[in-house]
């Protein structure tokens, strides 16, 4: 019995990270075609992805060293960026606890599709740490093999001709969709276009825009969902 459930576990895993694995596919390889790009090695693009697999925080370095970035802004920016897997981490923790002294491990894969994909999970069928083994190979296999495949067909492919360089926001934007339930959540979002029309603005060009809005959006469905408790 315990088999069988272990067995249904990872098919799960499979089956219901799928639809993410794709998406994933066209970020890996514009990933990897934009770091040699920017002048990184196939090893360095690769090991990027092999050490950090976090997508937001890997385009974001590119892009700071093709700008010209010193270490420590990339470095400050990147562990701002990457905060919100703190969280993460906190969140689905109890999922993780039969998974005993390789948790430490799991946590490596923790990012915005394998929280949504497992929390969800968690909430319903309990502490899974197969099922979130499972969408992290998933994930990570699918994304170093086309980061490595990318990297190799460097300047001989324009991600952008072919619209490529959608597929990272489009994810964001479909793992964003079913939660926008609620007032206060709804709010944050709206706070958080506001914030960024107004800074692009006011301040076009600059490099906070992002940070800036990640920090003081949440504030606002913050604000709200605690007023709307206390009523």
């Amino acid at each position: 019995m315990q088999i069988k459930h272990q067995k249904e576990s990872i098919k799960a895993g499979l089956i219901e990270s799928f639809p993410l694995t794709v998406s994933i596919v066209a970020t890996a390889f514009s990933f990897g075609i934009l770091a040699t790009q920017a002048n990184l090695s196939v090893i360095e693009a690769v090991g990027m992805s092999v050490l950090i697999f976090s997508g937001s925080v890997q385009f974001i370095t590119v892009a700071m060293l093709a700008a010209g970035a010193g270490f420590a802004s990339i470095l400050l920016t990147s562990l701002l960026f990457n905060m919100r897997n703190v969280l993460y981490g906190v969140g689905i923790g109890a999922g993780l606890v039969p998974a005993k002294k390789w948790r430490w491990l799991l946590y490596h894969g923790i990012s915005d599709e394998t929280f949504v994909l497992c929390s969800a999970r968690f909430k319903k069928y309990g502490p899974d740490p197969l099922y979130f083994s499972a969408v992290i190979a998933s994930f990570y296999v699918t994304l170093n093999v086309f980061v490595l495949l990318g990297a190799l067909v460097g300047n001989q492919f324009d991600p952008q001709k072919w619209g490529l360089d959608l597929a990272f926001p489009i994810t964001f934007a479909a793992l964003l969709a079913p939660s926008l339930k609620d007032y206060p959540t709804i709010a944050t979002v709206v706070a958080g276009v506001m914030i960024a029309f107004s800074l692009e603005y006011f301040w076009p060009g600059n490099q906070f825009t992002i940070i800036l809005t990640g920090v003081l959006a949440p504030f606002v469905g913050l604000y709200l969902h605690k007023g709307a408790g206390e009523s």
